[in-house]
């Protein structure tokens, strides 16, 4: 076992040496293009007429590739990929593999698939938006923050140690409610609340085209909101120390400040923030119709209907883009709010 863990450790710092996929330990899946939420900051669901998902076939093809990168864990995205019908034969198959299973969910439906869920995913994090009024507000479906609410405690009262945890994306429609989102997040039974701020300049969440100027500021905090904005983060740092001393906020306060700083750069008060990110190294996105990405944000490598994953992430081009991506000066790299940094030795998520 040792020394199966020391190959691997030398599989992934190779892998960050040469630029040439090795070793993998994360692939982030998206079984399902649609979603069950309507939300104010993402276009997933303004394309549900358009389905896409993947198929048994799909993840069946994917195995030789997924065995020889040595992926430890599958994050299951979307959209919603609980509304992928097959969805618990496509965790089988991975199962079989000894891959660990994280899903992301809107939390909708958790309630209804308790017990397969419990049988096949790992792990689960949910999104919360706020309280209840201005979760159901965002999320643009009534009754969303019940469901939530009543999935993770009917999870937790077959297996009080399963592991679910929150996430909330902190905007101008949600800033103010921040110190409820937290009090929300111990109300429904949550393992673990993280925060990330909005994006809203790339073509993620199926923005066909990026969005206007007029279109950001309906999610982006005006430069005027910034200072009540900090008055709040230093309310959260004061009331809630004993959460960020538990781990109950997965960010510590100095990362907390970082969402600050991203709004403020924003109207050029200050730089982006600095962002040590491998996820190009250590993971890579499969859409559901098929299309590798070397993480949510950049342009597609290719498609798992056309080639290998092996053949389309060390293909000439994808390790020209690994090897020439500098961080602190793409445009997009600058400005991601959701970054991964998996150094060879750590677990996967």
């Amino acid at each position: 076992m040792l020394a199966k863990t020391l190959y691997q450790t030398f599989q992934r710092y190779r892998t960050l040496q040469t630029d040439k996929i090795t070793s993998l330990p994360i692939v982030i899946l998206m079984p399902h293009s649609a979603c069950n939420c309507k939300c104010v900051m993402c276009d997933i669901w303004k394309d549900n007429k358009n389905l896409k998902q993947l198929t048994e076939a799909d993840i069946s093809g994917l195995l030789a590739s997924l065995k020889k990168f040595n992926v430890q864990t599958v994050v299951m995205s979307g959209g919603e990929a609980l509304m992928n019908q097959n969805f618990f034969k496509l965790c089988e198959i991975l199962q079989k593999e000894n891959i660990k299973i994280s899903l992301l969910s809107t939390g909708l439906l958790l309630k209804k698939n308790a017990e397969k869920l419990l049988t096949h995913v790992n792990d689960i994090i949910v999104s919360l938006d706020g309280n209840e009024i201005i979760h159901d507000e965002i999320r643009n479906v009534r009754g969303a923050y019940q469901l939530l609410k009543e999935g993770v405690r009917h999870i937790h009262s077959i297996n009080p140690h399963f592991k679910i945890t929150g996430r909330t994306v902190i905007h101008r429609l949600n800033f103010r409610e921040w110190p409820s989102i937290i009090r929300s997040a111990i109300s429904i039974g949550l393992n673990q609340i993280s925060f990330l701020p909005a994006d809203v300049s790339s073509h993620a969440f199926n923005r066909q085209q990026v969005w206007d100027q007029s279109r950001q500021h309906e999610i982006l905090l005006m430069q005027e909101e910034l200072p009540e904005l900090q008055e709040i983060i230093e309310q959260i740092k004061e009331e809630f120390i004993t959460l960020f001393e538990t781990g109950f906020i997965a960010e510590s306060p100095a990362k907390l400040q970082k969402i600050y700083a991203h709004y403020a750069a924003v109207y050029g008060l200050n730089e982006y923030s600095f962002k040590k990110c491998n996820a190009p190294w250590v993971s890579t996105v499969i859409e559901a119709d098929g299309t590798v990405r070397p993480c949510f944000f950049h342009k597609p490598l290719g498609n798992i209907h056309s080639n290998s994953l092996e053949e389309i992430l060390n293909s000439e081009d994808a390790i020209n883009f690994r090897k020439t991506l500098n961080m602190n000066t793409d445009s997009t790299c600058v400005k991601c709010v959701c970054y991964l940094n998996l150094p060879p030795g750590a677990n996967p998520l």
